[in-house]
C-alpha cells in the first residue's frame, strides 16, 4: 500500500436496516485527492447477496437511518451554504428533499415513531460571531470573555457564544413539487430577497446557557430525550443528565429522566416499549471527573427519576468503542464491546450475554431486520463491509474493500509475548516481503485508554510496503484488556507501559529473526507521543523518532487544551514535583535520538506549544530535528484531515525513515 492508496479506505456507517430484513442502507466515506476531502454517498445493499447500488450522488452523504415503516429514508448532507441538514427521500429512490435549514447546521438527528417529524440538535451562535454577519470575519469579532472551563473543542475552535440546542422539524412532503429559486424581477428593489422558505420552519425546544446531544423520540412520539448538563457544577465535572422536551412547545422547560446527581457521564439513552429507559454511560466517581479506565456500561431506568440499575459491570464488558451503540430488541439490548483488539456484537438479556458477531473484525455498527441482524464491520483486510447474522450463522455479504486488497495488504502476526514483570503484552507484527533482516518501526497508539484494533491500519501498510518490519501493541493504560490493565499507569504514566512496549518490541525481535534489532525507529500520536518522547529519554536504543501530535507537557497543557482543566490532573496528578516525573518536557534534556517533530496548527486538543517549545528545546541542545506543521488540520490530521496532507505527511515520514532507517524499497533520491 502506497501512501496514495488512502482512497481505497472506503469506511462504512451504521447500516439502516429495512423491516423486512431483505436490505439495509449504508453511508461510504473515503479520502479523495481530487476533492481533498472525505467523499461517499449512499448505498442500497442486499443482505441476500451482496449487490449494492448507489442510491445518492451527493458528495459526503452520511448517517442514514429509515423510518420505522420502512418508507423513508433520511440522511445528512451540506446545504448550498455548507451546513449539515437533514434530506429525506422515499426508500425505493428519488430526489431527496432537504428537511431542515438550522442556521448552525445538524449534529444528529432522529426520526419520530410515526415517521411525521425529525428530532435533531444544532448549533445556535451568538449574532455576530462565526461569520452569522456576512462580510464579518473572525478578526473582526467583538472579544471573548471567558469565564468557563469548557470554551474550546478540538475541531471546533472557541465555544463562546456557541451552545447546541433541540429542535424539531416536520417530515417534508417526498411528493411536493420541487423547490425553486425565486428569479431577480426588473421591479426588485436592491435589498429584495426570496421570502420563500425551503424547508418548513422547525421548532427550538430547547433554550439558555445548555448545550444538548443525543436526541431521541420517546416511545409515544410526544417527547424528545436528550442528554445535557444544567447543574451548578457542570463546569467541572464530567457528569450530565437525561432530560425530555415536550416535542411539540417552542422553548419549554425539560423534565428530568436521569439526575447528574447519578454521577454518569450518559453517552446515549434509548427508550423501552414499556415505559423504561436504556443508558450508555460511564460513572465518573466521587469527583465526577474520575474519568481514567472508565468502561462504558450498558444500564436501564424502570420509569423515569428512577436509579439506573447496572446491566453489565463495570469490571467487565467495555462498551466504549467510538461509534458504539445500543439498539432495543424485543427480547433484550444489542451493544458492541471492544475486547483485545476486536469489536464484538453482544446480545444482552437478564439472563446473561452472548457473543452474536465476533471474531478478527471490528463492529463499526448495527441494526436489525425481520430475522436478521445487521454490522458493519473492519476486518484486517478492509476498511467496511456489510456482515449479516440470520440462520445460516454470520456472512460478510460485501466487497467494499476490493481495490484497497489489490494494493497488497499484508495481515499481521499476533502475538502474547512476556513482560518483565510476569505479565504478558498483546499486540502484532507486520512483516516486508524478503528474507531480512528488516529495520524495525515501533508504533504506539494514542488515548491512552484507547486500543490498536485488527482492523486495516494504513500508518502499518504504508511503512511494511516500504520495506519496514512495524510492531505495535496494547501496553498497560491501553483499552479492551479490563479497568485494572487501563488504571495501570493512573499517576504513573512512563512506567509500566514504557516497559510493556519496550518489552513487546523485544519479545518481537526474538520470534522473528529477520527482524533486525539494531536498527530501531520508534513513533506515535498524542499520547503515543507522549510515550515516543519519553522513551527517547530514558532509552538510547532508537536510530530515529518521530514525535506527533504529542502530550509533551503536562503542566501548560492545563489552560491550553479542550481538556487540559480535567487530563492531566487525572491522569499525571496534581502534585508539582510528580507531574514533572511524568513530563516529556522535564526530561527533553536527556534526548540524544534524532526526532521529527509533526503537528498542526489548529490542534486544541494537543496545541501547538507542546510541540514548538518540544522542538525549539531539541534545536537549541544540538540534537537533529525537524518541525512539521500543518495549516488547517486539527488532532485528526491522520485520520480525517486533507487527503492531500495526509498522502504529505506520509511523504515526509517516509523521507525521515530513508535518512535513518533506508530500505531497498525507502533509501531517498
Amino acid at each position: 500500500m502506497r501512501a496514495e492508496d488512502i482512497e481505497q479506505l472506503v469506511s462504512l456507517s451504521r447500516p439502516a436496516v429495512h423491516p423486512s430484513g431483505t436490505w439495509a442502507v449504508v453511508a461510504t466515506s473515503r479520502p479523495s485527492l481530487r476533492a481533498n476531502r472525505n467523499v461517499g454517498q449512499l448505498w442500497r445493499v442486499s443482505l441476500t447477496d451482496g449487490t449494492r447500488r448507489r442510491i445518492t450522488g451527493g458528495v459526503a452523504d452520511r448517517a442514514p437511518q429509515l423510518s420505522a415503516d420502512g418508507e423513508a429514508l433520511l440522511f445528512l448532507r451540506a446545504d448550498a451554504k455548507g451546513k449539515q441538514q437533514v434530506w429525506a427521500m422515499r426508500a425505493e429512490g428519488g430526489e431527496p428533499v432537504q428537511a431542515t435549514s438550522l442556521d448552525g447546521g445538524v449534529d444528529a438527528f432522529a426520526i419520530s415513531p410515526e415517521g411525521d417529524r425529525i428530532a435533531c440538535t444544532g448549533a445556535v451562535i451568538e449574532p455576530g460571531r462565526y461569520g452569522s454577519v456576512e462580510g464579518l470575519d473572525a478578526a473582526h469579532e467583538s472579544p471573548r470573555l471567558i469565564t468557563r472551563n469548557r470554551n474550546l473543542a478540538n475541531g471546533t475552535g472557541s465555544l463562546v457564544g456557541r451552545r447546541t440546542h433541540v429542535f424539531v422539524a416536520p417530515m417534508p412532503d417526498l411528493d411536493a413539487e420541487p423547490f425553486y429559486e425565486r428569479a431577480p424581477h426588473p421591479h426588485d428593489l436592491p435589498s429584495t430577497s426570496d421570502d420563500l422558505p425551503r424547508t418548513a420552519p422547525a421548532i427550538q425546544l430547547s433554550h439558555g446557557d445548555f448545550d444538548h446531544a443525543a436526541p431521541v423520540f420517546s416511545s409515544d412520539g410526544r417527547r424528545v430525550l436528550c442528554v445535557t448538563a444544567r447543574h451548578a457544577t457542570r463546569d467541572d465535572d464530567l457528569v450530565n443528565a437525561v432530560v425530555e422536551f415536550d416535542a411539540h412547545v417552542p422553548q419549554g422547560e425539560p423534565h428530568t429522566i436521569l439526575s447528574s446527581r447519578a454521577g454518569l457521564s450518559v453517552d446515549q439513552v434509548q427508550p423501552t416499549p414499556d415505559g423504561g429507559f436504556v443508558l450508555l454511560a460511564q460513572r465518573m466517581g466521587d469527583s465526577g471527573r474520575d474519568f481514567v479506565a472508565r468502561h462504558t456500561q450498558l444500564l436501564v431506568l424502570e420509569q423515569p427519576g428512577a436509579h439506573p440499575e447496572e446491566v453489565t459491570d463495570e469490571s467487565g464488558a467495555d462498551l466504549g468503542e467510538g461509534g458504539s451503540h445500543a439498539t432495543v430488541v424485543e427480547d433484550g439490548v444489542l451493544v458492541q464491546e471492544r475486547n483485545r483488539g476486536r469489536v464484538r456484537l453482544l446480545h444482552v438479556t437478564g439472563g446473561g450475554i452472548k457473543e452474536l458477531i465476533g471474531g478478527d473484525l471490528e463492529v463499526l455498527g448495527h441494526g436489525v431486520g425481520a430475522g436478521v441482524t445487521v454490522a458493519t464491520v473492519a476486518t484486517p483486510t478492509s476498511a467496511g463491509e456489510v456482515a449479516v447474522l440470520d440462520d445460516r450463522g454470520v456472512t460478510v455479504v460485501t466487497d467494499f474493500g476490493a481495490g484497497l486488497q489489490r494494493t497488497g495488504i499484508v495481515e499481521p502476526v499476533e502475538h502474547e509475548l512476556p513482560g518483565r514483570d510476569g505479565g504478558s503484552v498483546h499486540g502484532w507484527v507486520w512483516l516486508p516481503e524478503g528474507p531480512g533482516p528488516h529495520p524495525v518501526l515501533l508504533n504506539i497508539h494514542g488515548g491512552p485508554f484507547a486500543q490498536y484494533s485488527i482492523g486495516v491500519f494504513d500508518e502499518a501498510q504504508v511503512a511494511v510496503a516500504a520495506g519496514y518490519a512495524v510492531v505495535q501493541c496494547n501496553p498497560r493504560g491501553s483499552a479492551g484488556y479490563g479497568r485494572e490493565h487501563g488504571l495501570a499507569i493512573r499517576q504513573s504514566m512512563g512506567t509500566v507501559d514504557m516497559h510493556d512496549v519496550l518489552d513487546f518490541l523485544d519479545g518481537a525481535i526474538a520470534a522473528h529473526p529477520e527482524l533486525d534489532g539494531q536498527r530501531l525507529g520508534v513513533m506515535g500520536g498524542s499520547y503515543g507521543g507522549y510515550l515516543t518522547a519519553w522513551i527517547i529519554a530514558n532509552d538510547q536504543r532508537f536510530t530515529a523518532a518521530i514525535v506527533e501530535r504529542g502530550f509533551l507537557d503536562p503542566e501548560t497543557f492545563v489552560g491550553t487544551s479542550d481538556i487540559g482543566w480535567f487530563f492531566g490532573g487525572e491522569y499525571t496528578g496534581t502534585d508539582a514535583e510528580a507531574v514533572r516525573a511524568q513530563s516529556p518536557m522535564a526530561r527533553v534534556g536527556d534526548v540524544r535520538t534524532p526526532t521529527l517533530v509533526v503537528h498542526s496548527e489548529e490542534d486544541w486538543r494537543c496545541p501547538p506549544e507542546q510541540a514548538q517549545r518540544y522542538w525549539a528545546a531539541l534545536k537549541r541542545q544540538g540534537v537533529e530535528t525537524a518541525l512539521l506543521l500543518f495549516p488547517g488540520e486539527n488532532h485528526e490530521l491522520t485520520r480525517s484531515g486533507q487527503p492531500r496532507h495526509r498522502v504529505e505527511r506520509f511523504e515526509h515520514v517516509l523521507r525521515w525513515w530513508a535518512k535513518h532507517l533506508p530500505t531497498a524499497q525507502n533509501h531517498g533520491a
